[in-house]
């Protein structure tokens, strides 16, 4: 499958993402969207991160622009750092795919690009490359300190005195920054599982080896909490003190409450419990940080305020100009990590996580995915079961269908109150499933009940 654009970025395996493809896909986004002050390039640490970052700086400084390498660093830190420079950005990163793939994901000195801005750049590339330029020396900038700096700015150095937080570092590109920002805001840090190879994690679909890692090391450790986060670092992962995983939508409920956010823009296969939070209002978007950013964009141009964003991995996205127990804390339109943990972690206090989710809605989501599906069929199983949806109902014994909603793949929901949704991966051979239900260890039965038979159908 040729590298297309997915959820978040442009997405392929590395032996596509050739040096004349990525030259492309930069030039027409140069022709097509705001380059601002230049453009800012970063990477995570897959082993085919340095050659593609080389391939976008080298296509952006023959463009003539002022080109700024900021190394391995988190899409986040990134992304601050452009928007505080009025700079476009191009990150390479894969995420939570496989070492095998990789990506693109571009910023307008505004933020991420949306869909309609997508559009217009796959536009361009039918138009012939920009004229080499006389190209700009190059600049270099590590971004990391004020990304850590903004989270102290808002919070204080005493904010997590007295926890013990354990980090699993793996081959995150942010492990340092997050190691970094926790010390900064008082709390004693305990790394756990620095890898030098690449491990892609997905913090929607947490391993069983993960979680028993993360059970051992709260154990061993006294720990309070174990953060994380996905490879480029804008997906947050947070256990409790037994090494139990928060669902990435809860860290959103719980953070959006903190701010005093309106407005919550997140997508259809977030936990449901949000409505339930008292909130002005909840919109709810198809799959992607793009269609989050749209309709917060939506929401804000139709006079709404305090608007805020998240997916259900837990990347947080703040649309308005908040304060923080210490001081400011500056908009930031990409997914972050360490707000949500941060501010979880904060209101949880000396309770503990565990108490601070048992006080929220009582509704309990598990996703999972089934890997290595060739998308076609996928596709066409999820046509099928919108035709007849008891082929998967049947055998769950969950409850008769009430709805089925397609904004984003398919979602059924059940007359017990219960969900399952369905949804071919926009980036990868895979078929994402999430589950609902009013009880944690229901969802998740649900959901593995779910998986089995659609393993079984296909």
């Amino acid at each position: 499958m040729a590298p297309k654009f997915g959820t978040s970025g442009l997405r392929g395996l590395v032996t596509d993402l050739t040096t004349e493809l990525v030259a492309a896909h930069v030039s027409a986004f140069v022709r097509a969207c705001q380059m601002g002050q230049g453009v800012f390039v970063a990477r995570d640490l897959r082993d085919s991160s340095p050659r593609i970052a080389g391939d976008v700086i080298a296509a952006a400084r023959a463009a003539g622009l002022r080109v700024t390498d900021c190394g391995a660093t988190s899409t986040p830190a990134l992304a601050l750092a452009a928007q505080s420079a009025r700079a476009a950005a191009v990150m390479v990163t894969g995420s939570h795919i496989p070492a095998d793939r990789n990506g693109l994901k571009f910023y307008t000195p505004a933020g991420e690009i949306t869909k309609a801005e997508e559009a217009v750049i796959l536009a361009a590339l039918d138009h012939p490359p920009i004229p080499a330029r006389e190209a700009e020396p190059l600049q270099r900038l590590d971004p990391g300190p004020d990304y850590v700096a903004r989270m102290h700015a808002a919070y204080g150095p005493n904010a997590l005195a007295g926890q013990r937080v354990g980090v699993w570092s793996h081959s995150a590109v942010g492990r340092d920054l997050l190691i970094a920002t926790l010390r900064a805001l008082g709390a004693e840090v305990i790394e756990i599982g620095r890898s030098d190879t690449f491990i892609p994690i997905d913090t929607e679909a947490v391993s069983s080896e993960a979680r028993a890692l993360f059970a051992a090391a709260a154990a061993e450790h006294g720990l309070a909490a174990i953060a994380s986060t996905d490879g480029d670092g804008d997906r947050p992962l947070l256990a409790d003190a037994t090494g139990r995983v928060i669902p990435g939508d809860v860290l959103g409920q719980i953070t959006a409450r903190t701010l005093g956010a309106q407005v919550v823009v997140t997508p259809v296969s977030s936990n449901t419990g949000v409505a339930q939070m008292g909130f002005a209002q909840v919109i709810r978007t198809k799959i992607g940080s793009p269609f989050v950013i749209a309709g917060m964009e939506a929401a804000a141009a139709g006079g709404a305020e305090r608007v805020v964003g998240y997916e259900a991995n837990g990347g947080f996205l703040l649309g308005f100009d908040a304060h923080g127990p210490a001081g400011p804390l500056p908009r930031l339109l990409t997914r972050d990590s360490h707000l949500p943990i941060v501010a979880a972690l904060i209101a949880a206090g000396t309770d503990g996580l565990a108490a601070l989710v048992a006080q929220g809605p009582q509704r309990f989501t598990a996703a999972d995915r089934l890997q290595e599906v060739p998308t076609a069929r996928t596709k066409t199983l999820v046509a099928a079961l919108a035709q007849n949806p008891t082929a998967l109902l049947t055998p769950l014994e969950a409850g008769e269908l009430q709805s089925l909603e397609q904004t984003d793949g398919l979602r059924l929901t059940l007359t017990s109150g219960r969900i399952v949704h369905l949804r071919p991966s926009g980036n990868a051979p895979e078929l994402r499933l999430y589950t609902e239900a009013e009880r944690s260890d229901l969802a998740e039965a649900l959901l593995a009940a779910a998986l089995a038979q659609v393993m079984a159908l296909l």
